[in-house]
């Protein structure tokens, strides 16, 4: 299993993040055969967010972690604090440390790993996040800190104020859905994919050594569900997945998790499948060194240019 540090950190964490979005409807005999599978697999990185089924998520993979016999310091347990689901983002000090409290409970554990900020808050106060994160730390409930879905200049003026390095960035990533990496190769072109959405969060990211956990893997760009398989908005992607699948042998998941996984950058994948078949082929794909040709030949399936 690839590693890779957490950005500036000395945590090695798997190349793979297993997601927790969709446990809420597992029983807790299958969670606890999950977690044990993941666990046996190295994959030993949880993400989580206080939201995911308001809770619910939380609250049985904190029951079925119990269960599985792990030690807690062999698991990195992650979750994201800000969203009141249709009311408001709030990155207020009381926020955070009332979340991260409930986070832990709901858990069952004495501390995170790490903690994101969901959500970039329009009414963000960065000196209360700086205290909220100091308190945090220093109570020994959160070890490292990060952010989710924000663009340079918002993690900017969150370093101006935190003491803490901010290690980690969730974006949403697919090979259709990569703007990021389209605004910089049409830089200068008047074209769609030269529009900078995210202020370059990319190169931003590599050059101040904070990983990008890539969100939604598998997930369409203008369209809804996933690119794997849909052969009528995706025609010459798909055909491109199969032929690359037939030459190292293996399954289209495989080579749209080894594309991610191709990128200098050392992308963190967020794995939020339930199915063991599925978590293997992606792991296959981690183990899978695209070349350089094949790279490119997937990105401009998927509609992409080069100018």
């Amino acid at each position: 299993m690839k590693k890779l540090n957490l950005g500036k950190s000395s945590l090695t964490v798997p190349s793979i993040a297993i997601g927790c979005m969709r446990i809420a409807d597992m029983e807790e005999s299958a969670l606890t055969s999950h977690i044990s599978y993941c666990m046996e697999q190295g994959l030993n990185f949880f993400d989580h967010a206080d939201i995911y089924a308001g809770g619910i998520c939380e609250t049985i993979f904190g029951k079925a972690w119990k269960k599985t016999g792990c030690k807690r310091e062999d698991m990195i347990f992650q979750s994201k604090c800000g969203i009141v689901p249709g009311i408001m983002y709030d990155l207020s000090a009381e926020h955070i440390l009332r979340s991260a409290d409930d986070i832990l409970k709901r858990l069952d554990t004495d501390y995170l790993d790490v903690l994101l900020l969901h959500r970039p808050d329009a009414l963000m106060e960065p000196e209360e996040v700086a205290q909220a994160f100091d308190k945090l730390e220093q109570s020994g409930k959160v070890r490292h800190f990060g952010v989710s879905n924000q663009r340079p200049s918002q993690i900017e003026l969150l370093k101006k104020y935190v003491r803490q390095d901010l290690l980690v960035d969730q974006l949403q990533f697919s090979i259709p859905f990569s703007n990021m990496i389209a605004a910089g190769m049409e830089v200068n072109m008047l074209t769609d994919g030269a529009i900078d959405r995210d202020g370059s969060i990319l190169d931003y990211c590599h050059l101040n050594d904070i990983t990008i956990q890539a969100w939604s893997p598998f997930q369409s760009g203008s369209v809804k569900g996933i690119f794997i398989g849909d052969n009528d908005h995706y025609p010459e992607l798909n055909q491109t997945l199969r032929d690359l699948s037939a030459k190292y042998q293996t399954t289209p998941t495989a080579i749209a998790s080894a594309w991610i996984f191709r990128h200098p950058a050392n992308i963190q994948m967020i794995a939020g499948t339930t199915k063991t078949s599925r978590l293997d082929e992606i792991i296959q794909g981690s183990e899978i060194m695209l070349t350089r040709e094949e790279w490119y030949r997937l990105y401009l399936a998927a509609g992409h240019m080069l100018p």
